[in-house]
């Protein structure tokens, strides 16, 4: 009787074992189906909407002190120019798959709006956008004494990285996208290292081992290559270097002291690894908060009227600061594959006086200009953003800065 039952327990067991396995593998291939269809143009805009849900994450709660900007919502410019094309700006944000757009004018919020089932307490994933916040908690770290200094080998704080193409870069040329590892980051290619990398996160693969497996193409420092696993790497170092994880010191030091308004969440992988280089999911009013405390350099009044310096003046401006032939934005740069410049993390546009920008894949933006005193944020779901003929980014950039002399005139005495 006892053989008996032993046995069955067996069974049992084996059985319950085998349903897990099977309950595994069914939710691995409907994640992977989820990643392959993620940009489909009938899906995407559910999906960008959504991921935070579709998708293993870490959750950091809204600020116990919320923030709230003032309002006083006026009318935008009716169109811009674009190599003597005039595009009216309704349309546009319409053809660019808009979800929502907002302008903060001296400290005012004068223009928000919500497009494609999107709405002001929806979380709406970063993409690229999130490699800016990286650079923000990287600066805090070494203004704490968690990171002695970014002239130091990438290896000094992630031995599992030695051997593979991060192998004894600075920190510093991670930082600058000139790692000289080699990638491919075209988003239209289904077999892109990038893509590859996309369906690892649907199999909770580890962003570990991938970031391991990349190999050296050029001498670093020499060349701005985007390289999206670089921020990656500045993720991993992070957490070893604070003992959190990126999502605990987000938390600690920027969306509690700032009062972010909504809870955030990140994607992680199975290790509990935040995809640090795109895998924030945020309010479109916080995305805003951020951009905010980069126009007056690390510094944010609260809500009790007390001025904090959350990220450090000096790290803000040698982050919108390039400071190497390579890194210079100019059209025929023989030293990047960009025609814009770029800092620690974030964007030099061409033409620019004091702007900087973070963007992200599909139409995510962050545009930052100090002289006129503004802010602009836009998450979208354009499923068509890698169609390079229809210049996007170029648009979007000259939409901005119409957008940003229009409010500017309108201050004028």
């Amino acid at each position: 009787m006892l053989k008996k039952l032993s046995y069955r327990g067996i069974g049992l067991g084996f059985l319950l074992t085998l349903l897990a396995l099977l309950a595994i593998f069914q939710s691995n291939i409907w994640r992977l189906y989820q990643a392959i269809t993620l940009y489909d143009a009938d899906k995407i805009s559910y999906n960008f909407l959504n991921m935070y849900k579709m998708f293993d994450v870490s959750k950091i709660d809204a600020s116990t002190t919320a923030y709230y900007f003032p309002v006083d919502y006026q009318a935008l410019p009716a169109d811009f120019t674009l190599n003597d094309e005039t595009i009216a700006i309704p349309d546009f944000l319409s053809q660019s798959a808009t979800h929502g757009m907002m302008v903060i004018k001296e400290g005012e919020i004068v223009y928000e709006q919500y497009f494609l089932d999107d709405g002001p307490e929806k979380q709406h994933i970063s993409f690229s956008v999130a490699k800016s916040f990286v650079s923000a908690l990287f600066g805090i770290a070494i203004a704490e004494g968690h990171i002695q200094s970014i002239e130091q080998s990438v290896t000094d704080y992630v031995p599992e990285l030695v051997g593979s193409g991060y192998d004894g870069v600075r920190i510093k040329d991670v930082l600058q996208m000139s790692s000289g590892v080699k990638f491919d980051e075209d988003y239209a290619d289904f077999n892109s290292d990038i893509n590859r990398f996309s369906r690892a996160i649907a199999f909770g693969t580890s962003f570990d081992s991938f970031t391991a497996s990349l190999q050296r193409e050029r001498e670093p420092g020499t060349y701005h290559h985007y390289v999206s696993i670089d921020t990656q790497v500045l993720g991993m170092i992070l957490v070893r270097a604070t003992g959190m994880s990126l999502s605990e010191y987000l938390s600690q030091k920027i969306w509690q002291p700032m009062g972010m308004q909504d809870p955030a969440y990140w994607m992680i992988d199975g290790n509990g690894m935040e995809l640090a280089l795109g895998g924030l999911n945020i309010t479109l009013r916080d995305y805003a908060k951020f951009a905010w405390l980069y126009l007056h350099q690390g510094q944010w009044l609260n809500q009790r009227g007390q001025l904090m310096q959350i990220v450090p003046k000096q790290w803000v401006i040698d982050s919108v600061t390039p400071d190497a032939p390579h890194l210079m934005p100019g059209e025929n740069n023989p030293q990047s594959d960009s025609s814009y410049g770029y800092g620690y993390q974030w964007w030099i546009p061409l033409g620019a006086d004091d702007e900087f920008m973070a963007q992200g894949i599909y139409g995510q933006f962050i545009y930052v200009d100090p002289s006129n005193d503004l802010v602009i944020v836009k998450n979208s779901a354009n499923s068509r953003y890698t169609d390079k003929s229809q210049q996007w980014p170029a648009k979007h950039l000259a939409m901005f800065r119409a957008i940003s002399q229009h409010f500017s005139q309108m201050n004028l005495p």
